[in-house]
């Protein structure tokens, strides 16, 4: 029998008592033989169930969910209380058409020079090429949408070659590439491109719907049970954006992962490191990015599944946007309360692009989120840089400095220090508790939520054709109970109130994206999976705030470790608050990231080097 303990009301919290406590997890880290033979034990039901009690024991997770008193009512999705407008933002309003709102995000840039753009490729350090570069070559004639669709599709076929492989996308039709390249390419000829996105290429997750492509989840059999008969909401408005899609990227199967390790469809690998993990479960759109192939992707990002990790370890920039805030009707996990759909850029101002076509809140969300206007920081006005100065940026010294290596903390203060110093944004010393609840919490109700999707097809006889390590994370939230989930969302209330009231005293929280860089990737962990909760509680250490509370997160590359491997800098924002993150963002991307370093494994498309 538990001892019961009882919290104390949310509000009678003395937050000078509150004690940091670093994440240990106890479980094992498995490939190969040991990883299949402990997911088939925890397939029986009695072996099983005890070693899920076991191991939920020594985790502190029955303590939470079984043997305390929370007192709170459960908050079933996230509540957020009235917003104040931000400073020195353009209003992008949702009812518009895509294109037209794609054309106000343009005025929000800063002032775009062709001929500086395009010299200073050629004399300075590496550089990605921007949407606006691409969209310059198509209007000059430099280039046409054609022309890279053949350097895309000739670079694809090189990377399937690849020893050892390193598959970037799991389904992928060249014939449909070059149908729409060829359409745009003649919207260009008779002088009608229909956006600064007409043109650009960009890849699906494949937990996202693209017609024709099926949508697999990066499983060997979802397709046939869930077959794609349209875009997804998101999809469609880049489609009357003019973009091409280049077809759907691999994925940690089913987004339950970090890593992006995949059997079924091969494991994507660092462009930086090919010897290293990608992060997941986004791990096709954050690797296609990195390596130049696409301007842009869209992912998922619901904590388990991020936007955030892989953008952090490839060296490239991920939007996470407030729960509601676009449309995920034509995802896979369209019915969860921590998901969102989110766009995967190499720049800030790419990010804002992709963004303002694909905002927009579902009908459903609009009566019960009531959502904000959707704005964007204007980066070319003076008011602007003033809205950026008067940014209270909030750090959690303790949490902030839990890292696997001392280079992630060191270079995320580095970055502070520089846009504190450059622009007067102030730090504000706060304090987050029960950080170690949220985690546990989040885990009941991403996985409570996951397991209620895919029950019917898992008893139907797919369960068997899933991965080890999947199985394994399925049998694990298989035993959490329905009292588990409701103490999860209590856990909710609680952790949303700390954070409305710390968003009282600062405007952004600041913390590493991860708590360790890219991940190595086992040999044995290539034919059958990895189970490894260890790296994943590194690599999630900072995340789980955006997607348990339904925040607006970005990770923006800052530099590199001494191995040479990407870090990112994470801003977590008010509700509704995606402009004054990609403001900030903006900023912190000016001042930390140069030189940046060329990824070994990278394409120039627009040239065709």
């Amino acid at each position: 029998m538990g001892k019961k303990r009882v919290l104390l009301p949310v509000n009678e919290v003395n937050l000078t008592t509150v004690k940091y406590q670093h994440e240990v997890v106890q479980a094992p880290q498995l490939t190969g033989f040991f990883l299949k033979f402990f997911g088939r034990l925890l397939e029986f039901t009695l072996i099983g169930s005890l070693i899920l009690h076991f191991m939920k024991k020594h985790n502190k997770i029955i303590e939470l969910f079984q043997n305390t008193v929370i007192p709170e009512t459960p908050m079933f999705k996230p509540e957020f209380p009235p917003q104040e407008p931000e400073a020195g933002v353009n209003v992008v309003e949702e009812e518009r058409k895509p294109e037209e709102r794609v054309e106000s995000a343009l005025t929000c840039l800063m002032h775009y020079d062709p001929s500086s753009s395009w010299s200073a490729v050629s004399t300075t350090s590496f550089r990605y090429w921007k949407i606006r570069d691409y969209a310059y070559a198509y209007r000059s004639r430099i280039a046409t949408p054609s022309m890279v669709a053949e350097r895309i599709i000739s670079a694809l076929q090189e990377f399937e070659n690849k020893k050892p492989p390193a598959p970037l996308l799991i389904s992928f039709n060249a014939d449909e590439v070059r149908k729409q390249a060829a359409a745009s390419t003649q919207r260009f000829e008779e002088g009608n491109p229909l956006s600064i996105l007409d043109g650009i290429f960009i890849a699906i997750k494949d937990d996202i719907d693209c017609y024709p492509h099926p949508s697999k989840g990066a499983t060997t059999w979802l397709h046939e049970v869930r077959p794609v008969k349209k875009d997804a909401v998101c999809v469609s408005r880049l489609r009357r954006c003019g973009v091409i899609f280049l077809g759907k990227a691999n994925m940690h199967e089913l987004g339950l992962g970090t890593t992006g390790n995949n059997p079924n469809h091969g494991t994507t690998r660092n462009p930086h490191a090919p010897e290293r993990y990608t992060g997941g479960s986004s791990s096709g759109p954050a690797a296609i990015v990195a390596s130049g192939l696409c301007s842009a992707a869209l992912g998922t990002d619901g904590g388990g599944c991020t936007i955030r990790i892989p953008s952090s370890l490839c060296g490239v920039v991920g939007l996470k946007t407030t729960y509601g805030r676009t449309d995920m009707t034509g995802a896979i996990c369209d019915t969860g309360t921590v998901e969102v759909i989110g766009p995967i850029a190499s720049s800030v101002e790419d990010v804002m692009l992709v963004y303002a076509a694909i905002l927009g809140s579902s009908p459903a969300n609009k009566i019960s989120l009531r959502p904000s206007i959707p704005c964007l920081p204007n980066l070319s006005s003076y008011e602007s840089s003033n809205a950026l100065g008067s940014l209270r940026l909030g750090k959690y010294t303790e949490w902030f400095n839990d890292v696997f290596s001392t280079d992630i903390s060191d270079k995320c203060e580095d970055a502070l220090n520089l846009i504190s110093e450059t622009h007067g944004c102030k730090m504000v010393e706060i304090v987050i508790p029960e950080i170690d609840h949220m985690r546990m919490a989040h885990v009941v109700t991403i996985g409570s939520e996951s397991l209620c999707a895919l029950t019917p097809d898992y008893e139907d006889g797919n369960g068997k054709k899933l991965t080890y390590d999947t199985r394994i994370n399925l049998a694990l939230f298989r035993s959490f109970k329905g009292s588990d989930y409701v103490a999860a969302q209590r856990v909710r209330r609680r952790i949303m109130y700390y954070h409305m009231e710390i968003f009282k005293k600062v405007d952004v929280i600041v913390t590493p994206t991860t708590g360790m860089t890219a991940p190595v990737i086992p040999p044995s962990a290539l034919e059958s999976g990895e189970s490894n909760l260890p790296v994943t509680a590194n690599l999630m250490r900072f995340i789980i705030a955006g997607n348990f509370l339904g925040l607006p997160a970005i990770s923006v590359p800052i530099g590199y470790d001494k191995q040479g491997l990407p870090i990112g800098l994470q801003l977590i924002g008010r509700p509704w608050g995606e402009a004054s993150i990609l403001r900030l963002a903006a900023a912190v991307e000016e001042l930390c990231c140069k030189p940046k370093k060329k990824p070994l494994s990278f394409y120039d498309i627009l040239k065709g080097n």
